[in-house]
């Protein structure tokens, strides 16, 4: 939220979504590291498919017309 807020308006999708796919990272990590497994694999599980539920999303957005 706090991104979308202080980010300007013009850039605040690439913004939100930078922003969200680094906290995907941090979590997918911690998640990784509390679980005792490996740091990368995990975490690029976790970016790659919160990337791709996003990328479904805007395009349903797109496709009904309410998103950008």
């Amino acid at each position: 939220m706090v991104a979308a807020l202080v980010s300007p308006a013009e850039t605040v999708a690439v913004v939100v979504t930078v922003t969200t796919l680094l906290a995907l990272a941090v979590l997918g990590a911690l998640g990784a590291w509390a679980g005792g497994a490996r740091l990368l694999r995990p975490t690029l599980r976790v970016v790659f498919w919160g990337g791709a539920a996003m990328a479904v999303t805007a395009a349903i957005g797109k496709l009904f017309g309410v998103a950008v």
